[in-house]
């Protein structure tokens, strides 16, 4: 996941996907633990190697705020063969970037999410050819249709790539509906970074749409080019890297109270 907030404060934005990548390119360990399980603990549940807690990077124990989720993590590391591959492990990463990177800064990556609201991937429209545009209605205005009746945040559309300003109270809106809990706004935020759209991560969030909805929503554009003009490798390779993130995301998402 792009270096999980990129120091958050430091001289990039906040962004839950890229520390487990970089993790992903180190020479990968040899094994070195013969069972993996998991310990309840205050605030939530260890995952534990030979019974001691697993730690971040940095050190730092991990905290795991729902039991399933720490199962899944401890899974992973049992799966592990004779080396240890971080590319197997997406939940492990994300656990490790959320404790390390996310825990003590989660106002900063709400904001960064908020960025997005600015020029959200709903706002910009194709201007033709028909089946395109009524393809991006289907699948995006009933999101914007959620957020103005239901949060009162009224957008404004573009065609094409000019960008547009969006009002201040709509931005506000949206804003104020964000996870506050530093799991599930990690989760949130990288469905968004994923996807390119902040909305569609609270309409995800809030239920209103489901995972396969939202990930069909992101890619319209691109689904529609690959039934043009058929699909490029280098490209498919891409989204399902993406793909792997977004799965571990809704999946936090699922399992955690939005303020955990």
């Amino acid at each position: 996941m792009r270096e999980l907030f990129d120091e958050v404060v430091g001289q990039g934005k906040p962004d839950p996907q890229e520390a487990a990548r970089q993790a992903m390119r180190a020479p990968q360990r040899k094994r070195f633990y013969k069972a993996a399980g998991t310990a309840e603990t205050e605030g939530g549940h260890h995952v534990t190697l030979d019974g001691r807690p697993i730690r971040t990077p940095s050190g730092r124990v991990v905290v795991v705020p729902v039991q399933e989720l720490a199962e899944a993590v401890a899974a992973e590391w049992g799966a592990q063969g004779e080396t240890i591959d971080p590319a197997t492990m997406p939940l492990t990463r994300f656990a490790n970037s959320v404790v390390q990177s996310v825990v003590d800064r989660v106002d900063d990556v709400r904001e960064d999410m908020a960025r997005y609201l600015q020029s959200d991937l709903l706002f910009y429209r194709a201007g033709h050819p028909e089946e395109l545009v009524s393809r991006e209605a289907v699948h995006w205005d009933p999101v914007l249709d959620w957020a103005r009746d239901s949060l009162g945040a009224h957008f404004i559309l573009s065609e094409g790539i000019m960008h547009v300003t969006q009002p201040d109270a709509a931005v506000q809106a949206a804003r104020d509906a964000l996870p506050t809990g530093p799991w599930a706004v990690a989760a949130a935020h990288v469905v968004t970074t994923v996807t390119g759209s902040a909305l569609l991560a609270l309409a995800l969030a809030h239920g209103i749409r489901d995972a396969d909805q939202v990930w069909a929503a992101a890619n319209v554009d691109e689904d529609w080019n690959v039934e043009q003009w058929g699909a490029d490798e280098e490209a498919m390779s891409r989204r399902a890297a993406r793909q792997v993130d977004y799965v571990a995301a809704v999946r936090i998402l699922g399992a955690v109270d939005p303020t955990a």
